[in-house]
């Protein structure tokens, strides 16, 4: 990737969330590619620990902010990546008109900096605009089979609203804006008590406590390891022309929750016993994207198999403190998006 813009300046690059699970491996991986760097996070769930090795690097900055409310950032912008939102149940549930607004006024207000500053823009959406899927795999012309009313929806709903957005200000020539849509995506910095089955299963299995699979564990997930998935991100801003269209970024590799939980408990010795719980509502039975389209436009497709990111994901936990819950404000309030 060149980090040099068209005049001849290194990239300065804005990233939203930069301080979650995915974007911290984003800046990392911009930072290596001579980019200079602007960090915005709130850390309702992003951790500092995540950009902590960054915060003395001369090309990175970080900023705390929610972008919920406007966003204000001197000087040039090339790129904006937005992965600004709380990504796994418990979290986004947790506060869920916070998590519509995120993805709504936060999109807004960073389409608007965008507007402002000329960069172009990618949106970080998700499978789930695909809801529980009728249709499998997933290509991105599927509408998808969405509750709009269901305790889920505050993510779903908002993420194809954002989605949106960025056709509609693409549409209207204002912003170069391209849309990732995110299947699962696991590996080191995954916080330990997001709600997520990879992140769940390792640490009881790290505990030596049964592993609970919520369901019958027929349901199936494709999971794609963070670095393979930072390069189809960084694919995506680069490809020209704007595709004009949402692209899926995920494994093809299909496996039931039942083969993860098996995979997990040889890997790691002392994990306890497979126990069952109940399937949460909304929660999709199949999962898997059809990434012609990535293939075809980016020239992109993942790499790194299941095991060997497992192996890698189990290492990381062995070493990381167990993150504390953290709560969001029970009340807030936004501003209009103007």
């Amino acid at each position: 990737m060149d980090a040099v813009n068209v005049k001849g300046t290194r990239r300065r690059v804005l990233v939203a969330g930069g301080a979650g699970f995915i974007g911290s491996h984003l800046c990392d991986a911009l930072l290596s590619d001579g980019c200079r760097v602007i960090c915005v996070d709130n850390f309702l769930t992003g951790a500092r620990s995540n950009v902590a090795p960054l915060e003395n690097h001369p090309d990175f900055e970080l900023v705390e902010h929610d972008v919920c409310e406007p966003l204000s950032i001197d000087g040039h912008l090339d790129e904006i990546y937005n992965l600004a939102c709380a990504a796994s149940p418990p979290r986004y549930q947790a506060d869920p008109v916070h998590t519509m607004m995120t993805s709504v006024l936060g999109t807004r207000h960073l389409l608007t900096l965008a507007e402002k500053s000329g960069a172009r823009f990618l949106q970080a959406s998700t499978s789930e605009v695909y809801g529980d899927p009728e249709t499998h795999p997933q290509p991105e012309d599927y509408h998808g089979n969405v509750n709009c009313t269901g305790p889920r929806a505050c993510y779903d709903e908002g993420k194809r609203a954002a989605e949106a957005l960025c056709f509609d200000h693409l549409r209207l020539g204002l912003v170069d804006a391209r849309v990732a849509r995110i299947f699962n995506t696991y590996g080191p910095r995954m916080q330990a008590d997001d709600g997520r089955i990879v992140s769940n299963l390792i640490n009881q299995a790290l505990r030596g406590e049964p592993l609970t699979i919520y369901g019958t564990g027929r349901q199936t997930r494709s999971f794609c390891h963070v670095a393979d998935l930072v390069a189809g991100l960084v694919a995506l801003m680069q490809v020209e022309p704007n595709p004009g269209l949402p692209v899926n970024l995920g494994n093809p590799g299909e496996f039931t929750v039942s083969e993860l939980a098996a995979l997990v408990h040889q890997m790691v010795p002392g994990a306890g016993a497979i126990v069952y719980g109940p399937l949460p509502e909304d929660d999709p039975k199949r999962r898997r994207p059809d990434i012609s389209r990535a293939k075809t436009l980016l020239g992109w497709e993942p790499n790194i198999p299941l095991r060997d990111g497992l192996k890698e994901t189990i290492a990381w936990f062995r070493m990381a403190p167990l993150a504390q819950p953290r709560r969001h404000a029970a009340k807030r309030q936004y501003r209009e998006a103007v």
